[in-house]
């Protein structure tokens, strides 16, 4: 029995899109040239490059949801050029430049896309903020400079009155700012790039696939109302591959949470005294992540679970709790807006491996796939997806090259009950170490 994806129609980002046109359904027998299945990043990106290369081709992208209700439109909408934190710790300098340029292919790629198409997501070049609260962070922002001097890459020391000046909170102790990344609307952009993909490409969304079965030499994608059949079955389906049995015991789902404010008026402006546009992540991994988006919403994001059913894990009920906990953190930073309410709470479900790394390449005779993007979806999604189209229909490139050398097999998970009793207490014990961070 599959899982499939189970999202909440809580998301904050999603609701303020206007009315998105809900695209046809899949129905009735058919067969295409090439499908992806997963209208995330890497979904969009996969046939966004087929449908140039092939261009007489029939391509279908199939989605369970509409664009944008999915992952991709539920992340805290940073786009880091920046390798990882735990890739920046790889002891071969190589590993990662190469990262780094791959990162920054996709962000170029997206710059160009979003100009092209006058894609209105608040693109912008923001740059990123690494935040410490107290001692504990410091040390890790003393340990992230270190890492950064060794990559050879610019940052920025910002102290407490600077910072206080740009987050309108002086909650925090220091930071440093990294000028590379990107901030946007995530919803806005995966619905921006669907709305303009090439003539070629048929979106089918509101179409779960149930089952996935080999016949006469080609793949038939089984949902409830139809089926398609093709040769080339390429997933952008992150978590959800091990629901069709591959990658199975090698991925662990894992959802973070947010909530944020209604847009501040003018007079309450003036009280949170920062500015516009900005994003700070936690210099401790399990601190929180903040933003002031382009339009005055407040954004926090901490809080992770262990979903083995995805969204099928969560109920009312956890959510408020989690609500209630980001109320805290969001008073803390700015009691001077207390009145201001929280419109929406969300998760979004992703993939982590325990070895820290990206599955690239063929899972099987036919089927494709880029998973586990391990919590930085929108630039590794979108240049590993364009370059999974790329491996598939034969093209060769330094970029193809260098994202092969950077991938492999995500380690295999210990049994259950015992990883969800480990991951549990993993993320327990994170979240108490990481408490003053929080």
């Amino acid at each position: 029995m599959i899982n499939l994806p189970h999202d909440d129609n809580t998301c904050g980002w999603y609701h303020a899109l206007t009315p998105q046109v809900e695209k046809p359904s899949l129905k009735g027998a058919q067969s295409a040239d090439y499908v992806v299945l997963g209208a995330g990043f890497a979904g969009l990106a996969m046939a966004r490059r087929l449908a140039e290369l092939e261009p007489n081709s029939r391509i279908v992208l199939i989605d369970a949801q509409q664009v944008g209700q999915g992952a991709s439109g539920r992340n805290s909408g940073f786009v880091i050029d920046l390798p990882h934190k735990f890739s920046l710790e790889h002891p071969d300098p190589a590993h990662k430049q190469r990262l780094l340029s791959l990162n920054r292919a996709a962000i170029k790629q997206l710059s160009s896309l979003i100009d092209k198409h006058n894609i209105d997501c608040q693109w912008s070049a923001a740059g990123k903020y690494q935040g410490a609260v107290g001692p504990r962070g410091e040390a890790y922002l003393d340990h992230f400079e270190h890492l950064m001097t060794d990559l050879g890459e610019p940052f920025e020391h910002v102290d407490s009155n600077q910072l206080a000046k740009v987050l309108g909170t002086d909650y925090y102790s220091r930071a440093i700012y990294t000028p590379g990344g990107y901030l946007v609307q995530p919803a806005a952009l995966a619905c921006g790039l669907a709305a303009s993909l090439p003539s070629n490409v048929e979106v089918l969304e509101n179409s779960p696939i149930q089952r996935l079965t080999k016949e006469q030499g080609a793949w038939q994608l089984h949902g409830e109302n139809g089926s398609i059949k093709t040769a080339k079955l390429l997933l952008g389906t992150s978590i959800f591959t091990r629901e069709f049995g591959f990658l199975k015991n090698r991925l662990l789902p894992v959802m973070t949470f947010a909530s944020w404010t209604r847009p501040l008026t003018d007079h309450e402006m003036h009280h949170y005294s920062g500015t516009l546009d900005w994003g700070l992540t936690p210099a401790d991994h399990a601190g929180t992540t903040l933003r002031m988006t382009a339009d005055r919403r407040i954004l926090i994001r901490n809080t992770y679970k262990h979903v083995t059913k995805y969204g099928n894990s969560i109920n009312d009920k956890v959510r408020a709790d989690i609500q209630s906990e980001h109320r805290k953190v969001f008073l803390a930073r700015y009691p001077q807006l207390a009145h201001v309410p929280f419109t929406h709470t969300w998760g979004g479900s992703y993939a982590i491996s325990r070895n820290f790394t990206n599955f690239f390449g063929e899972l099987d005779d036919g089927v494709y796939a880029s998973a586990c993007d391990n919590g930085v979806g929108v630039a590794w999604g979108t240049v590993s997806g364009s370059l999974l189209a790329d491996y598939v229909v034969g093209a060769t490139s330094n970029a193809l090259s260098d994202i092969q050398k950077v991938t492999g097999i995500p380690s295999l998970n210990p049994p259950e009950p015992f990883l969800g009793l480990g991951v549990k207490s993993r993320i327990k014990l994170a979240k108490w170490q990481s408490r003053s961070e929080i």
